[in-house]
């Protein structure tokens, strides 16, 4: 692919990267909708605001995510007609890296209250979505060395890197403002972080047109939705009035 053609290309997914960050640019009802998500019941506005922070300190990088894209090389091989979910895949990924490292700086708001016990990767992580994105991304790597897809096989490789660093910037980083929403949007980072990476090895690890690739690609998708989901409310029990 020749510059001028690199050129367009990057103003074609530049412009599609604008119009995402228009169409998702989050509100308060954005920022209700992900903390009652991921398990902060009835959030107040101050809550809000801090979830609704937390979204725009991603997608603002998207529109720049895009621009860059086509440009790094061997991009013609993951932004094209084929690859668009990769490309997104990518660009969320990216996104919330860039974040995550602007968040290791201290906050100045004060937190209500300390954090006793040092917290880890299994608090935020649990070990069936590290062993199901870790066996996916292995399996994804050794198709495509197999295949000898090497710039596939690099961009999976590197996606998986870069959900993991997510992943360790998200338990560092300082805690800052109410504890609940604190913990709520750690774990959705580092969640959804590790789900991207397993995406990314979904959509670049299976692209054989036979039956073996199609069954790997439907189990990895699986594993990407399993893993970025929430993780399960705890039950409420009610004891029957006699």
């Amino acid at each position: 692919m020749d510059f001028g053609t690199t050129l367009a290309v990057a103003g074609v997914t530049g412009l599609f990267g604008l119009v995402i960050l228009v169409v998702l640019w989050p509100g308060e009802r954005q920022g209700v909708r992900l903390l009652t998500k991921w398990g902060v019941r009835n959030p107040a506005p101050d809550q809000v605001s801090v979830a609704v922070r937390y979204l725009r300190r991603r997608r603002f990088w998207y529109p720049w995510l895009f621009v860059g894209l086509p440009l790094l090389p061997g991009a013609e091989q993951v932004v094209g007609e084929k690859t668009t979910i990769t490309s997104v895949l990518v660009v969320v990924l990216l996104g919330g890296l860039i974040a995550e490292i602007f968040a290791q700086r201290p906050s100045r708001q004060p937190r209500r209250e300390a954090v006793l016990a040092p917290r880890g990767v299994l608090d935020f992580v649990p070990l069936w979505t590290i062993i199901v994105a870790g066996l996916a991304t292995i399996a994804a790597v050794a198709h495509l060395a197999a295949t000898r897809q090497w710039t596939q096989l690099a961009v999976t490789a590197g996606a998986a890197a870069v959900s993991w660093l997510v992943v360790l910037l998200a338990v560092r980083r300082p805690a800052a403002g109410d504890p609940e929403v604190d913990l709520a949007l750690r774990i959705r980072s580092a969640r959804v972080a590790l789900g991207l990476g397993t995406g990314t090895a979904a959509t670049l690890g299976w692209t054989a047109g036979n039956l073996a690739s199609f069954l790997a690609f439907v189990v990895t998708v699986a594993a990407f939705l399993a893993i970025v989901g929430p993780p399960p409310k705890p039950r409420t029990t009610t004891t029957a009035a006699r």
